[in-house]
């Protein structure tokens, strides 16, 4: 499903992606409470959702929209400009495109988002966390004191480092790579994280990296414990 208040990136939207195999636009929605009203009537796998548009802004129709189903939602951002986008990380965005995004970029996201994955690997998303961790935006959830044992207690060694490798913008293979165990076993490892933290996704899993200060923005993929 695709959800934009302008007409023309919206359809244009939904041209690319219905012409793929496998895909189908079941609607298309021009307001955020639209949207969520969309959703309800069609139990979509993916909605792309444009974050400013009236009457319900995206943010508010994402959060509505994960918290009643399970559709997975990416939201559809200019990023120099969309300030709340970091928001949209905690009403359970599984990712963010932006706006001029190439044909092929599109239909991947989509691919990778339905088949249960997060938009991790672009750039944009790993942007967002890090500056949204230097606004001291998590300074109003979780205590600078909280040290990554006292909230990642519940988790093996094995899965804390995974999440520290996810947390940096690893993938599956490369941290099957860096453990020497298959991509199977990391996938394990991966779902262990997400249950025992009760975390809709990768996406999720980051914020939680960076919140308990288990990775530091900036610090480099082969730095830390």
């Amino acid at each position: 499903m695709v959800a934009d208040d302008q007409e023309l990136v919206r359809s244009g939207f939904t041209m690319i992606l219905d012409a793929q195999p496998g895909i189908e636009v079941v609607a298309e929605a021009g307001d955020g409470a639209e949207a969520v009203e969309a959703v309800r009537r069609h139990t979509p796998d993916v909605l792309l959702l444009d974050i400013r548009m009236p009457v319900m802004d995206g943010i508010e129709a994402a959060r509505a929209v994960c918290a009643e189903s399970a559709c997975r939602v990416v939201m559809l951002t200019t990023f120099d400009v969309d300030a709340y986008v970091y928001d949209a990380l905690y009403a359970g965005a599984s990712g963010f495109l932006l706006k001029d995004v190439r044909r092929d970029d599109l239909v991947h996201a989509v691919r990778v988002v339905a088949a249960g994955d997060s938009l991790l690997a672009p750039s944009v998303t790993r942007r967002l966390v890090a500056d949204f961790v230097r606004r001291g935006r998590t300074n109003e959830s979780v205590s600078v004191t909280t040290s990554p044992a006292q909230r990642l207690a519940v988790l093996t060694a094995r899965e804390e480092e995974t999440l520290r490798l996810l947390a940096r913008g690893l993938s599956n293979a490369e941290i099957a790579a860096a453990f020497v165990v298959s991509e199977h076993t990391v996938k394990t490892h991966v779902s262990n994280v997400l249950s025992k933290l009760a975390l809709r996704d990768r996406v999720q899993a980051v914020i939680c990296a960076y919140e308990s200060g288990l990775v530091v923005p900036g610090e480099a993929a082969g730095d830390g414990a």
